[in-house]
């Protein structure tokens, strides 16, 4: 039911913040205490008001997405620095050169994905990402090019940045919040794939793996792009043996070195 079609006895919010701003000008009409609260913007940075910004920063997605009809989404995380394989000589180390390859690898794992993501009118196996450059880029411009949609949940940061130009640009958020921002991240996810990055994919990548061993979260296909590069920072074993995690958490994650791996996996899974 659209707005004009609902019967309000009230005056709406709208309306009201239209009257407010033709208020006769007066020492009180311009006092801030005669400012409406929702549209107070001193007030509502205000340090008691955190409660109601986390959740405004939660609802407003959540309702963007409800709106386009997306039910379920693949996440893709991955690292910023990591450059394209024209680019890969400009690197700053001759180690992320190499990892250019996993560019690729996730942009064409974000066509494909997209061009399922198509038989289901945009419902489905949605691409998510951070939307920023590196592997993030890569997954945005994968959904561009299959002619779908694609996410991207940016986050504020102290460096200017803005969202990298393949995300769709109303499905382009911006978050205050690391907190809320995975649990966007999450909430709608059929499957997670993971490339090589720095300490950002690193905590996104063992958030997830927390809540699925501590079963706060259903299980679902956990893929780490490129066995040389996990296995030389993260001794999962160690951590097994060490007793730290049990064997079966092991099992949590799969290694895979392509995007049609990736796939087969979470067919075989769903």
């Amino acid at each position: 039911m659209s707005e004009e079609e609902r019967a309000h006895t009230f005056p709406h919010s709208d309306e009201d913040a239209a009257r407010a701003d033709r208020t006769p000008q007066t020492p009180q009409t311009r006092a801030p205490a005669y400012r409406l609260a929702f549209t107070d913007r001193e007030f509502l940075l205000r340090e008691e008001l955190r409660p109601v910004r986390l959740q405004l920063e939660l609802l407003k997605p959540q309702m963007i997405m409800d709106e386009r009809g997306i039910e379920s989404t693949v996440v893709m995380f991955g690292g910023a620095r990591i450059p394209s394989p024209d680019k890969a000589d400009q690197a700053r180390t001759p180690t992320l050169g190499e990892l250019s390859k996993y560019y690729d690898e996730a942009r064409i794992f974000a066509r494909k994905m997209t061009e399922r993501s198509l038989a289901s009118y945009g419902r489905d196996y949605v691409i998510c990402t951070g939307g920023g450059p590196g592997v993030m880029e890569a997954g945005n411009m994968g959904a561009d090019e299959a002619g779908g949609q694609s996410i991207g949940l940016g986050i504020v940061l102290p460096h200017e940045q803005a969202p990298n130009e393949y995300v769709t640009p109303d499905l382009c958020f911006n978050f205050h919040y690391f907190a809320v921002r995975k649990m966007h991240f999450l909430m709608r996810a059929r499957a997670i794939t993971v490339f090589p990055g720095g300490f950002g994919t690193l905590d996104e990548l063992f958030e997830t793996l927390t809540l699925i061993q501590t079963r706060r979260m259903k299980p679902l296909p956990i893929l780490l792009f490129g066995r040389d590069f996990w296995d030389e920072i993260i001794n999962w074993k160690a951590l097994a043996r060490a007793g730290t995690i049990s064997d079966e958490d092991l099992d949590l994650i799969r290694y895979v070195e392509t995007a049609d791996e990736a796939i087969d996996i979470i067919d075989a899974w769903s």
